[in-house]
């Protein structure tokens, strides 16, 4: 009961904590980049023009986030580097695209971006591809 109420924690309570939100956030975005990577055709005539680059450099972008970065998230690999397309992928679509409605159809986007956001401040953790490099 302690335990619960203890504010310290290991660094193997870290490192797990930190596999276990790379792999979820990570895991779930992939979906995302994949869908729209297959069905890069269908995505094009429908996809935002974001600051003019037209719909196809930004539907790339947004697979190149959401998918190749995503991988990179869940191996841990380049993970901060990776989680700034992210996290730049996800502001697009919370006030761009959903007009900033955060306690409504953005909500997910939000939680999201604080996953990224995490990522890129703390780091992949030791279980990762980053962490063991840095031996």
């Amino acid at each position: 009961m302690k335990k619960l109420f203890s504010t310290s924690y290991s660094a193997g309570s870290f490192n797990v904590a930190m596999l276990l939100l790379r792999l979820a956030v990570g895991g779930l975005m992939i979906h995302h980049g994949y869908d729209k990577l297959i069905h890069f055709s269908t995505y094009q005539g429908q996809f935002i023009d974001f600051m003019g680059l037209g719909q196809k450099i930004s539907l790339s972008l947004c697979v190149f986030a959401e998918f190749f970065c995503s991988a990179f998230i869940i191996l841990g690999l380049f993970t901060r580097l990776a989680a700034i397309p992210l996290i730049i992928n996800m502001c697009v679509i919370i006030f761009k695209v959903l007009e900033a409605d955060v306690f409504g159809k953005a909500e997910s986007a939000v939680l999201y971006l604080a996953g990224f956001i995490v990522l890129l401040l703390v780091g992949a953790g030791k279980a990762s591809v980053d962490g063991m490099v840095g031996k």
